[in-house]
């Protein structure tokens, strides 16, 4: 019975994922077709066609690798990603956990800039808007659980980084290094992207004025993920890191904090290499979307939302085989009355398309070997008695 439970919430996980490619996607679509623009194919994922019907012109697809999907119309997708495809419509290829997108760039036909503009932006648009409704139903819903872990120190663990800095239970963390932080996800985020360098803790220690204290976290072999070995003070009923509050503008605006601060992290020279290592790609968004399941399906659906405001965040990057790198070539077209060279796309469109097919495939493999350590991970039989 164990295992059908198992097969159901997986299929469940796989539904979640392809709903949010589906809304992107059918951004695309929709815009294109109210535009006049002849769509040639609508394709979840990308790759063979596992499943393919032809309607009214148009091939809908399911294909074989499951991290993306596509809208093949000829005026807009890109030389460089139709090379990569090979014989049908272009890849909207995708990095780390967000969806790729469509692009111009056949030499034949140019349409005018504004209706590429507006295509490439109806993508993300369709997935805030999936965002917004699910944020308004998980607020009219009673059973889900909502409320920020205060970032205040309960138990602090012996001989942890916390214990050997001088950290103490009932201190509450108002800022780790030089950003402030407001709740516990966030001391942990800066945790993690401090790579395990030593870092300021400013802490409030019973009415007094803050102190600060040098803390070098420690990094655990098995995840991967740096730790100050202490424990919150309260979880607040079992609330989650993406359910803040039931606002759904504060839940939003969660949302998009959370995916702007690990941005300012890659771009940050002395938090790069840390942030870097600390992301995670399919494997981890599909654990994700499982574990959130199994505890709540109202949990599932509050990450559905993280996912699908990271998924337009991500697209809107200026990257070309992003929606990001359409939006700014039909954007110097209008401001510049002057296209980008189609030469220029092609091959930006190639070399960006290979960098982040390698990004997924190196996310994929490191996730996949962390998920095997903690699955097979079993605990020393003195620690687990000193336990």
């Amino acid at each position: 019975m164990e295992i059908l439970i198992t097969i159901a919430y997986v299929i469940a996980c796989v539904l979640l994922f392809a709903l949010a490619i589906l809304v992107h996607e059918f951004g695309h679509f929709i815009v294109a077709l109210k535009l006049g623009l002849r769509v040639e194919a609508f394709s979840i994922g990308f790759g063979p066609a596992l499943w393919k019907k032809t309607v009214n012109g148009i091939e809908y697809r399911i294909s074989a690798i499951p991290l993306g999907g596509y809208v093949s119309i000829p005026d807009v997708d890109p030389e460089g990603a139709k090379a990569l495809e090979g014989a049908r419509a272009q890849v909207d290829g995708e990095g780390g956990s967000a969806a790729g997108e469509t692009h111009r760039g056949t030499e034949a036909e140019k349409i005018p800039a504004w209706k590429e503009l507006l295509v490439a932006v109806a993508g993300p648009a369709m997935n805030i808007v999936l965002a917004i409704v699910l944020a308004c139903v998980l607020a009219l819903i009673p059973g889900a659980r909502f409320g920020e872990i205060p970032a205040i120190l309960g138990d602090v663990l012996p001989d942890g980084p916390a214990a050997k800095a001088g950290l103490q239970a009932g201190d509450r963390v108002v800022a780790v290094g030089e950003r402030p932080v407001a709740n516990w996800t966030e001391m942990q985020t800066e945790v993690q992207i401090s790579g395990g360098k030593t870092v300021d803790f400013t802490v409030e220690r019973s009415g007094a004025d803050p102190l600060m204290v040098a803390v070098t976290p420690e990094k655990n072999d098995v995840s991967g993920a740096y730790f100050i070995m202490a424990l919150s003070t309260t979880n607040h009923a079992g609330a989650v890191a993406w359910m803040p509050d039931r606002n759904p503008i504060k839940q939003l605006a969660w949302d998009a904090g959370s995916i702007v601060r690990i941005l300012k992290g890659l771009v940050t020279p002395k938090e790069a290499k840390a942030t870097a290592g600390a992301l995670g790609g399919p494997v981890m968004i599909a654990e994700g979307i499982y574990r959130s399941m199994r505890k709540s399906p109202w949990d599932g659906l509050g990450f559905l939302r993280f996912l699908n405001v990271n998924l337009a965040v991500l697209n809107l990057l200026p990257i070309p085989v992003l929606d990001g790198g359409l939006i700014l070539f039909a954007l110097i077209a209008l401001v510049f009355r002057r296209r980008v060279p189609d030469c220029i796309v092609k091959y930006a469109s190639l070399f960006f398309m290979g960098l982040l097919m390698l990004l997924m495939a190196v996310l994929i493999l490191k996730d996949s070997w962390r998920s095997y350590k903690i699955h097979m991970y079993q605990p020393e039989p003195q620690a687990e008695q000193a336990k």
